[in-house]
């Protein structure tokens, strides 16, 4: 088994600015996809130019933060929002949703499309391979963060993590107080930034390296993020002010996937039919 090496979330504080883990692991998705982009300009197929890549990664920032944030808050925390709307801005306390993000990006691309003349299909073809960075960054933040742990686990990498660190943890595995270390737990959150990061990344970069029918890169993603995504859920415990939803394994995370998958799966579809073509 291994040991939590527990991280101090704030990476540095200047009198009262504090730089959190969280927050500097959205800047490395940014800059990372940014960086992507800017890589695919020139590119045989590729009809982007640099300054049109800066601007669709500024439209995804606001997506992904605005979107990920009110989703959050929409899908997972309502209660707390309602109680206390200030919520909805406490960022660095870690509380963002892929799949509120996903709308959020969705809307900030149908806006850049209209106002650089592009189709909508051929903005999200062109950002889903660079999407990936933050989501993998992401889940490393929610590691540092100790946070979104999955289920008890006797394989050679679960995780022991510090009671004080993650009391929350501890007391939903029935720990005592004087407990000092969790039982092992499946470290869910670098299983989603392997999977939903590296692997995903792979698979959508090679892909869209040549050529595709429009609307094939973005069904691939939204299939293999969703199928991923509903695999890891099975091990990673449920928010515990939601629990499963039905059958006693149902997440909100897997609810909320299998939409993505099936319209993924419709995209991908539609792509390869006669009348769609490439450009």
């Amino acid at each position: 088994m291994m040991t939590y090496p527990a991280i101090d979330p704030t990476l540095i504080s200047i009198g009262p600015v504090s730089i959190h883990w969280y927050g500097l692991m959205y800047v490395v998705g940014f800059l990372g996809g940014w960086w992507l982009g800017r890589l695919r300009v020139g590119k045989p197929g590729v009809v982007w130019d640099a300054k049109q890549v800066d601007d669709v990664v500024f439209y995804i920032v606001l997506g992904v933060v605005l979107g990920g944030r009110i989703g959050y808050i929409l899908f997972y925390n309502l209660d707390a929002f309602l109680a206390n709307p200030l919520t909805l801005l406490k960022v660095w306390e870690g509380g963002m949703s892929f799949h509120g993000g996903l709308l959020g990006v969705i809307l900030a691309m149908w806006y850049f499309a209209r106002r650089h003349g592009r189709s909508f299909f051929e903005a999200t073809d062109f950002i889903a391979p660079l999407v990936t960075v933050g989501l993998g960054a992401g889940r490393i933040g929610n590691f540092i963060n100790a946070e979104l742990w999955g289920g008890v686990t006797d394989l050679p990498w679960g995780m022991r993590v510090p009671c004080e660190v993650a009391a929350g943890l501890c007391a939903r595995l029935g720990m005592g107080s004087d407990a000092e270390y969790s039982l092992p737990v499946h470290p869910s959150q670098l299983y989603e930034s392997f999977l939903e990061g590296l692997v995903l990344f792979l698979i959508l970069w090679i892909f869209s390296a040549r050529p595709r029918p429009r609307m094939a890169v973005s069904g691939l993603f939204l299939i293999g993020y969703g199928v991923f995504r509903f695999m890891v859920e099975f091990v990673r415990m449920p928010d515990q002010h939601i629990g499963y939803l039905a059958f006693d394994w149902l997440t909100m995370g897997q609810l909320l996937s299998l939409p993505m998958i099936l319209f993924g799966i419709l995209l991908f579809y539609l792509a390869y039919q006669p009348e769609s073509s490439h450009g």
